[in-house]
């Protein structure tokens, strides 16, 4: 079953949204293992990409046919490098969330039941010393 012009155009599209170059990418094909009988054992149907720029590297043997494996490569290969650059992205927005939480000053709510918290743990703890008895 080869894979539908619709879905390769899809592909293309978001590879090239995402700046996958078809000339960046490094293929290879390998003798996959595994279920697939004699079919899988004489053919080299398994594929391996590597994206040079980023050093990405996929290896799909999801199917028998050669061609479906290439398309299932190239969406993976899609999806990690999407996922790359978002992580890169969501670390530097915790960064600077962090940094301005710190820097904020404390509103006047929240300043308020700090204290109040602070006031009923020290006459919890005031409660805990011990008794003393003034002999006369």
């Amino acid at each position: 079953m080869p894979v539908s012009l619709d879905k390769e155009k899809a592909l293309e599209a978001r590879m090239k949204d995402l700046g996958i170059r078809e000339e960046d990418l490094e293929e290879s094909f390998i003798r996959s293992g595994g279920a697939g009988g004699q079919k899988v054992n004489k053919s080299s149907s398994c594929v391996r990409l590597i994206h040079r720029p980023t050093g990405v590297e996929v290896k799909c043997q999801i199917s028998r046919s050669q061609t479906e494996n290439r398309f299932f490569a190239r969406r993976i290969l899609c999806e990690k490098y999407e996922a790359q650059i978002l992580k890169q992205k969501t670390e530097k927005e915790l960064e600077i969330y962090r940094i301005r939480k710190q820097k904020k000053r404390r509103s006047r709510k929240a300043k308020e039941k700090m204290l109040a918290n602070k006031k009923a743990h020290s006459l919890k703890k005031g409660l805990r010393k011990s008794v003393h008895f003034k002999e006369e």
